[in-house]
């Protein structure tokens, strides 16, 4: 390889490689933001639920209503405690021991010899950072997982371990506000692809028992026996129908289950929190984990069609 002269022009470096969500700078509160928004953004978005609640927005409005304390979060530790306390105008209190201490950062690790493809920790996982699809081989995208750890109660044959990767660093001192803001929007990514997917599987479902009826009211039945038959198969087709149908309107458009006003104002609001937050989204990548994950559930709602069996769970349930 020929040596460089001093009239050459200098070499392109490399760019590095752009993350999967980009952030252009770090978010500031907004003005009109509620009390909840505002602690909400204070912490670390790893959703492990170890505060006794169903992730951080949970947690969140339940220390703006005065129902929870300020010490509840592990991942944030001492300085998260600080922080939050500082907005709530309290004393801050030592990390409330009962929810977990504070440690260096954890990554999962799945041990690709013995998983056996349940899909159960592509489920649990809170921000889509585990790739595979049933009795496939599962893996984990170090960059997305918080460390939240959810995986490991629900695998049947213990193949996930918690790997620590930020040597002696705790808390805040382990996880910057970036990755905090990138786990935010695969979170709320996240529910939003399993309402799309709960909407698509129900009318999916709709419509292929629509055909059924259609083509059960098309036969004719010679005896008493299969007019009976055929009645009860129409019946059972058209309660099917009809418990989709009122589901359908009583679902809140944008909406999830059994959460509060606050959260559905939250899930409204969240083109307009990503243009603040400075976040965008590169699809193809992020698909590949959220495809894997809506492959395997995509198809796991009872059939209301198959009038073969009375005894299956509602043909409604959306994927979980």
């Amino acid at each position: 390889m020929p040596r460089r002269r001093a009239t050459d022009p200098p070499r392109r470096s490399r760019s590095p490689r752009k993350p999967y969500y980009v952030v252009t700078h770090t978010p500031s509160i907004a003005a009109g933001d509620s009390l909840a928004d505002r602690l909400e953004a204070l912490l670390p978005q790893t959703q492990c639920t170890k505060c006794g609640f169903d992730g951080c927005r949970p947690y969140a409005e339940a220390m703006a209503a005065g129902e929870a304390a300020s010490n509840r979060c592990p991942p944030g530790g001492a300085e998260g405690v600080v922080r939050l306390s500082a907005l709530l105008g309290v004393a801050p209190q030592p990390l409330d021991p009962e929810r977990g201490i504070e440690q260096p950062r954890t990554v999962a690790r799945i041990d690709e010899s013995l998983c056996i493809g349940c899909t159960l920790c592509i489920q649990a996982c809170p921000v889509d950072a585990i790739v595979g699809a049933a009795k496939q081989m599962h893996t984990v995208l170090p960059d997305w997982c918080t460390g939240c750890d959810l995986c490991v109660a629900p695998c049947p044959v213990d193949c996930i371990a918690m790997i620590p990767v930020t040597g002696a660093k705790t808390g805040w001192a382990a996880w910057s506000q970036e990755q905090a803001d990138i786990a935010h929007v695969r979170h709320l990514a996240r529910r939003e692809r399993l309402v799309r997917e709960r909407a698509e599987n129900d009318a999916r479902l709709a419509a292929k028992a629509a055909a059924k009826l259609e083509a059960l009211q098309a036969e004719s039945a010679a005896s008493e026996a299969e007019q009976a038959a055929q009645a009860r198969k129409k019946a059972i087709i058209q309660a099917a129908i009809e418990r989709a149908r009122q589901k359908a309107a009583a679902a809140k458009p944008r909406n999830t289950e059994n959460v509060s006003p606050a959260v559905q104002a939250q899930i409204d609001a969240a083109e307009a929190r990503r243009a603040r937050l400075g976040i965008g989204t590169a699809q193809p990548e992020a698909d590949h984990a959220d495809h894997a994950d809506g492959a395997d559930h995509a198809d796991r709602a009872d059939d209301p069609a198959d009038t073969g069996s009375q005894n299956k769970n509602d043909d409604s349930n959306p994927p979980r």
